[in-house]
This record gives structure tokens, C-alpha cells and sequence, in this order.
């Protein structure tokens, strides 16, 4: 069992942590445990609770009257909220619950939705996205396992290939050429699949060389493709020594390419690393890149 702390509640679900003490305390939202050494801590069920209640509350429900529903009315009415709210974070939310669940019904049917209502670009934009975002904390906090991540990504996998093969006709005269990889040993590839999706909409070609590639073969595919941009994701666990000298090899070995850099290992590292290497902590810094290139 995952233990979380009050503030890993906060993080997660976006009630404060004075807020879920005091609903705690006055309608047993929650049910802490403790361990043997005295402190507090909760649940996956306290998380989905507060989750759902979360969604809830943002959406005109007092909290009064969700302690008297039963799950399933909850469960019903956190659908429908999510289905008919102006709110992402609820949506995203909702999707946290199915991937915590391994829910697929509840995937789909909020995914179809959103796609219904906002159409496929504005549902990767603003809700798939902050989503894989999100699933970025709760892997830090340990909420998540491999389990999870494979039924998740593989669900969002096939809607982000369904979006990239609809944008097969939209090559530009003047595109630019983007190779698209992950480094040898990394296998976290949904960032990749959306930075490939948002650059063949601006109608620039994509080489999508996957996941785990050697750097030899990088190298090789330089050669014959002469790419103007390389798009990398770093997720996996990497020293900030081994991050910097891996970045430093890709700047030396292609000084004649933009390389772009994703993913929650680069967070730390400042906006500007080397004169050809730009990070990416917001979808909005390949958007930028895409326009101006435009």
C-alpha cells in the first residue's frame, strides 16, 4: 500500500491541506492511519476519495451533501460532472481515478467525451497533456507502478497514433525536419508521441526513431537525413553529472541542429543550457518554436 502524506493529498488533489484536516475531521472524508513510529499517513482510497470529492465540490456540490452519497452515486455523479464541467482539472482528475483503477470503460467514456465537446486537438491539448503531466508527480510520489503505466500509456498511445496518421497530408513547402528520439535506455515515450503530433500539424516532417536509441544510430540518422531539430525526452532517473554530459555530447556531436529537451529530469536545468539546446518544461515552448518557424 502507497503512504501519503498530507501534503502529497495537497499536491494531488488541489484541497488544501487545512481543508482536508478540518472535512476530516467534521465528516470522516478520510480515515488516516499511523505508523509504528507515530505519523500520519493515508491511503489509495483516501487519494480516489478525495479525488472524487474534489471533482465534486469544484462543481457546485457541498461538501455536506457528498458525505450522504453512497460510491455508486458518486462514482455517477463524478462521470457527469467530468463529462459536462468547463473544468479540465476535473476531467484530468476523473482520468487519474481510471488509471488508478485500471479502469478502461471510465477512460474511454471521459476521453470520448472531451473529444465530443472539444474536439481531438483542444482534448490533447488541454486535457491529455496536463494528464501525463500529472502522471509525472505521481510517479515521484510512488502512486503509480509499472501496471499502471502500461495500461495507461497503451490507451493513450493508440489515441495519439489516431491523431499523428490524421495529420499525414499536412506537410509544408517550407517544412522543416524534426528527428524524434528517446536515449538508450529510456522507454517513456507519450511526451514523444504528443511532440510528434503538434509538430506534423504545423506541417514539418517527423523521423520518430522511438524509444532506447544507441547514440551511434543517432548519429547515423543525422547523416542521412540532415534534421534541422532533434526532440528528446528525458524521464528516467539520470544523475545531474551523467544528465549534463549526455546533453554536452549532443550538443558537440550535432552543433548544427536545434536540439529541444523534454521530460521531468531537465526541470532543474535552466532554460538556456548550450547555445543549440533549448528545454521544453511547457508543451507552450514547442508551440512558440513551431510559430516562429511559421
Amino acid at each position: 500500500m502507497i503512504k501519503y502524506s498530507i501534503k502529497d493529498l495537497e499536491k494531488l488533489t488541489g484541497i488544501k491541506a487545512h481543508t482536508i484536516r478540518i472535512w476530516e475531521k467534521r465528516y470522516n472524508i478520510v480515515c488516516p492511519l499511523r505508523t509504528a513510529t507515530n505519523i500520519r499517513f493515508y491511503s489509495d482510497g483516501d487519494l480516489k476519495r478525495l479525488l472524487n470529492v474534489s471533482i465534486l465540490n469544484r462543481n457546485g456540490f457541498k461538501i455536506s451533501n457528498i458525505v450522504r452519497l453512497t460510491k455508486d452515486e458518486i462514482n455517477n455523479s463524478v462521470m457527469e460532472a467530468s463529462s459536462s464541467s468547463e473544468n479540465f482539472e476535473s476531467q484530468i482528475e476523473n482520468l487519474v481515478i481510471a488509471m488508478i483503477d485500471l479502469d478502461e470503460h471510465k477512460f474511454e467514456k471521459s476521453i470520448s467525451n472531451s473529444i465530443l465537446k472539444l474536439g481531438f486537438d483542444e482534448t490533447v491539448s488541454s486535457i491529455i497533456y496536463p494528464f501525463l503531466e500529472k502522471i509525472g508527480l505521481l510517479w515521484q510520489i510512488g502512486t503509480i507502478n509499472p501496471a499502471h503505466e502500461h495500461f495507461i500509456t497503451n490507451l493513450i498511445r493508440q489515441k495519439l497514433i489516431i491523431a499523428i496518421d490524421a495529420q499525414i497530408d499536412a506537410l509544408k513547402k517550407n517544412s522543416k525536419i524534426f528527428v524524434l528520439f528517446l536515449p538508450e535506455g529510456e522507454l517513456h515515450e507519450l511526451s514523444l508521441l504528443f511532440y510528434s503530433f503538434l509538430i506534423k500539424k504545423r506541417g514539418h516532417r517527423v523521423i520518430y526513431l522511438g524509444q532506447s536509441l544507441p547514440f551511434e544510430d543517432l548519429q547515423q540518422a543525422k547523416l542521412i537525413s540532415h534534421p534541422d531539430f532533434l526532440v528528446t525526452v528525458i524521464t528516467s532517473a539520470i544523475s545531474r553529472k551523467d544528465l549534463e554530459a549526455y546533453i554536452k555530447s549532443l550538443s558537440d556531436h550535432f552543433p548544427d541542429q536545434t536540439i529541444l529537451l523534454g521530460g521531468n529530469q531537465i526541470n532543474e536545468l535552466p532554460d538556456t543550457l548550450l547555445k543549440n539546446v533549448l528545454t521544453m518544461r511547457k508543451k507552450s515552448v514547442l508551440e512558440n518554436i513551431l510559430v516562429n518557424i511559421d
